[in-house]
């Protein structure tokens, strides 16, 4: 009886603190996570997911033969974000599949912050300026700029 008097009792103490949380975090004036707006721009990756200063980003969505890896963001702003990383580029010789993945050193710059498409509220970053600090792939400029997906 002793034992399931003291059940009784956790069971209800966690139902109030359950109800109360709930509560609470419907009050007006409590941001819901679907009505929370991010204050800077997001980066969207190849499965359309939002993302602030991410270690890795992948370039090339189709064959991944482009990624920036070991990225180190000193900023991340609302107009701009900067970072240094690793450009791992598949030299695709004699063909991509037999191609060996290379690494080069990058400086990272996204800008040009517009509304997100599939979620107008959400500011994304719609350009990418990659600048090799060092070697490059063959036929790349020192800089590089991508548009990035809508």
């Amino acid at each position: 009886m002793r034992h399931l008097t003291r059940t009784a009792v956790m069971l209800c103490a966690a139902l109030g603190l359950t109800a109360a949380i709930g509560t609470a975090s419907a009050a007006p004036g409590a941001p819901s996570a679907g009505a929370r707006q991010v204050a800077v721009p997001v980066l969207v990756d190849c499965f359309w997911h939002p993302q602030v200063r991410p270690s890795a980003f992948v370039l090339a969505c189709g064959d991944g033969n482009s990624r920036l890896t070991s990225l180190h963001w000193n900023h991340w702003g609302t107009r701009s974000a900067r970072a240094g990383g690793v450009n791992v580029v598949n030299d695709c010789v004699p063909y991509c599949a037999a191609g060996h993945f290379h690494p080069y050193a990058v400086k990272v710059r996204l800008d040009h912050p517009k509304p997100w498409k599939k979620h107008p509220q959400v500011r994304h970053y719609s350009r990418m300026t990659l600048t090799y600090t060092g070697a490059r792939p063959d036929h790349f400029p020192r800089v590089v700029t991508y548009p990035l997906w809508d």
